[in-house]
């Protein structure tokens, strides 16, 4: 594929991003939604597994075999292991357990524990097997091995929170700590005896969830690889629909590129759950070569955990040929959480038959030495665990000119989400008249015309980034692109109205979140405001339906990918109400009516009515950024609540309703000048208007600036840079006084308050320091500390939509 860079800041990214190493904390490779999400997470695409972004490994394999030489591109060797004794994800155990302290020596071999209960795990709240609700457990789970050579024996761990935890009486491990997933901790192998074993932990729950699954592994041998070399790769490049490569392979130069087309003009395309990989090769030394491209996908794509067994074959539809896998239980929409995979619906990966592809079914062993000796020893259809679905494309006679291939990598979900009990068909097929192959088809005779919008959606995306907030703004904004659109799921609701589903990614797995939203808007406010109603239609639903009973919004509709009523356990009645108030009128704004606002009116009113009464000096309440705990009479929320009631007033106004927009609009600059004085904190506004010597971002205020409401006098605006600007660490912007870390989303809200490009680039380019230096490496994370830049918490979520904030005041004001 060619791309033609016609503007000077596209060509000086092109060249820092060959000569730089890091561009970004992890790669995107194949981008569509919160199951089919694949990336690359260190800079060189093949001295790692590739990984969903949870983390767990959905390793895609390249290799490239020139005059018989094989050099790997793509992926590298998966950290796996082998069993010693399995953790419920793999086989249901049962073990004994007591909630109250028990007599010492518990957790010796040979106690006598009588009174002990005996339970299946794993152990806790929620969708644990045994139900745990006290504040300790203590759990002795016995075993016998008739072995225990075991190479790097591990304790396999997931537990909440604080947990001891002792092999045959000797302590191993102890945290105080959280673990959500499971963590593999080194252990001694001679503390193993042959015969019988005991395994012993107690585990205490401080706050939230509690959890307890426990077992042993170790390290499985790795392949062979004497027989192949690492490509060099030589230059990497991001732009907000692709990923691309470059490698020295010897006498050829291989171009890897990734295309995900999300482009937000066409849904039936964004919806569209195939991805692009293609192939460029040439000579490098005049001579012809004969080169041929290994593409193995391995069937972790599938499936929830790598214990899952899966089947798999492949077949001929028009003209490509197919490989589909998929699990053999098919437990549609059964499982709900965050760290959590798709494991039914199937994995395609395609390629056009005049390519004269080669296609095989086989394990990850079986496959790679098939290629690197050029011996076939796969198969056509299999079932086993973690198969790898591979494809041979031969590029024969290889000379300086160019030659191009590429494959399709798809899945069908079949069902999406569940939407208050009825199971809704992706966007695509919400009509039930379309299959897979049609897409796979369609996507392959589109290549082309695709890759050619992708390109020039690309250039011109970067280049107004550019325009509006400068180079490192730009970069930000194409790294941050295909995250926020792939954290959505898009699906038609039974009444006809778009659904673009959110999931609160790396957090508590909410669905449709109302402050996940919020801050993710302006990127589709600027692209395509039906994906932003999309976002907003299930909560107005919930409310107008009868199911949400209060006079503010609902947090959420649920957990994904079920979409059945909230399950967060606290309401954020001002945060919700103002969220959804404000943007129904940053819709109105960039569509110049209030045609959305009057179709749901009467509930905009509710929550308007109360945002009067309890917006302007909150309660003791949990915002948006609920991490940071409850707060009472949070100065920023009240921002957020004074600048909903002037978009209330504004969209009355657009309604031609003028009693209503006066009262509104007066209320809300009323409220501004209290706000001003109680929350006045010398040389800036305090955190809370109780609180004086504090601070913190009013972040909420960009809606005042960015929609023309003039509520807040613009020296506010102005003071608070003022002050910002003298408490920026090396990483960026406190969120506020109570500690170091931030919110890079929030950062970008505060600096669009800037009336220069100077100033907003000094929070700008901290930010940007962060996304390319952080030694956190996962999909970008808008929580991170401003002095190391690690990671605190969040990857891989929608609200990176929020970089837009700038582009978005940009295209209002030009």
């Amino acid at each position: 594929m060619k791309r033609l860079f016609i503007s000077l800041a596209l060509v000086v990214l092109l060249l820092r991003s060959s000569a730089q190493q890091r561009i970004a904390p992890a790669y995107p490779l194949l981008t569509h939604d919160p199951y089919f999400s694949v990336w690359s997470f260190t800079d060189q695409l093949n001295t790692s597994a590739t990984r969903h972004w949870t983390g767990a490994n959905q390793s895609l394999t390249g290799l490239l075999k020139v005059d018989g030489r094989v050099y790997r591109f793509l992926g590298g060797q998966e950290e796996s292991f082998q069993t010693v004794l399995p953790a419920s994800d793999e086989k249901a155990y049962t073990a004994e357990y007591v909630e109250s302290e028990p007599e010492k020596g518990w957790n010796q071999p040979g106690f006598i524990h009588n009174g002990w209960k005996t339970g299946s795990a794993p152990f806790g709240d929620g969708a644990a097997t045994t139900q745990w609700r006290t504040k300790d457990l203590w759990m002795r789970r016995t075993f016998n091995l008739d072995q225990t050579d075991f190479k790097g024996l591990k304790l396999k761990l997931m537990n909440d929170d604080d947990v001891e935890v002792y092999l045959n009486g000797i302590k191993i491990f102890n945290c105080e700590c959280f673990n959500g997933k499971f963590i593999y901790v080194p252990a001694d192998t001679r503390l193993l005896k042959n015969g019988q074993n005991l395994l012993a932990v107690h585990v205490k729950n401080n706050v939230g969830g509690q959890w307890l699954d426990v077992g042993l592994v170790s390290d499985k041998p790795a392949l062979a690889s004497s027989d192949v070399l690492l490509a060099k790769q030589i230059k990497t490049g991001i732009s907000a629909t692709q990923t691309s490569y470059s490698f020295d392979c010897g006498h050829v130069n291989l171009d890897v590129d990734f295309t995900s087309p999300l482009l937000m003009s066409d849904l039936n395309l964004l919806s569209r759950p195939v991805s692009y990989v293609s192939f460029k090769v040439k000579s490098k030394d005049g001579k012809k070569h004969n080169a041929e491209v290994y593409f193995g996908a391995s069937t972790d794509l599938a499936v929830n955990t790598e214990f899952q067994e899966v089947t798999a074959k492949s077949y001929k539809t028009g003209q490509l040929s197919v490989l589909k896998a998929g699990t053999k239980e098919q437990a549609v929409l059964k499982k709900r959480g965050d760290d959590v995979r798709i494991d039914w619906g199937y994995l395609y990966v395609a390629a056009a038959g005049d390519t004269w592809a080669k296609q095989f079914i086989g394990t990850p062993d079986e496959t790679i030495s098939s290629f690197v000796t050029g011996k076939v020893n796969g198969k056509t259809s299999a079932d086993g665990k973690k198969l790898v679905l591979s494809t041979w494309l031969p590029f024969n006679q290889i000379g300086a000119l160019p030659v191009e291939k590429h494959i399709l990598i798809g899945y069908d979900d079949k069902y999406a989400v569940q939407y208050f009990g009825q199971n809704l068909r992706p966007w695509w097929n919400r009509r039930n008249d379309q299959t897979i192959e049609k897409q796979l088809e369609l996507a392959d005779t589109e290549y082309a015309a695709i890759l050619k919008k992708c390109n020039d959606f690309d250039k011109k995306f970067h280049t107004d980034n550019v325009k509006a907030g400068g180079v490192k703004y730009a970069e930000l904004s194409d790294l941050s692109y295909r995250q926020a659109i792939a954290a959505h799921k898009l699906v038609e609701s039974p009444q006809g109205e778009i659904l673009f589903m959110s999931k609160e990614n790396f957090s508590n797995g909410s669905i449709n979140t109302v402050d996940i939203t919020y801050p993710s808007a302006p990127l589709f406010l600027v692209y395509n405001t039906d994906l932003l109603k999309g976002m907003l239609n299930g909560i107005f639903y919930y409310s107008e339906s009868g199911k949400w009973k209060k006079p503010f919004p609902a947090h959420d509709l649920g957990t994904y990918p079920l979409a059945n009523g909230q399950t967060y356990g606290e309401d954020m009645p001002v945060e919700e109400a103002g969220n959804m108030i404000i943007l129904t009128a940053a819709i109105a704004k960039v569509e110049g009516n209030a045609d959305y606002a009057e179709k749901h009116w009467k509930t905009l009113s509710v929550w308007a009515d109360y945002l009067s009464k309890e917006g302007f000096d909150p309660a003791n309440q949990l915002c948006t950024d609920d991490f940071a705990g409850h707060l009472a009479r949070n100065a920023n929320l009240s921002v957020k609540a004074i600048v909903a009631l002037g978009g209330y007033g504004m969209l009355a106004d657009k309604l031609g309703m003028k009693t209503e927009a006066l009262k509104y609009k007066t209320m809300a600059k009323q409220m501004a000048l209290k706000w001003v004085e109680m929350a006045n904190d010398g040389d800036h506004y305090a955190l809370t208007f109780d609180q004086k010597n504090t601070w913190s971002q009013k972040y909420n205020l960009v809606w005042d600036k960015v929609l023309d409401m003039n509520i807040f006098p613009k020296e506010v605006f102005k003071k608070e840079i003022r002050y910002y600007l003298t408490r920026q660490n090396t990483f960026g912007l406190p969120l506020d006084s109570r500690r170091s870390y931030t919110k890079s989303d929030w950062i970008m809200w505060t600096a669009a308050l800037t009336d220069n490009r100077a100033d907003f680039e000094k929070f700008i380019n901290p930010v940007y320091k962060y996304a390319t230096e952080t030694p956190s490496r996962v999909p970008l994370s808008d929580w991170h500390e401003t002095t190391d830049a690690k990671q605190v918490g969040f990857q891989a979520r929608s609200v990176v939509g929020g970089y837009a904030i700038k582009l978005l005041d940009y295209k209002l004001h030009h």
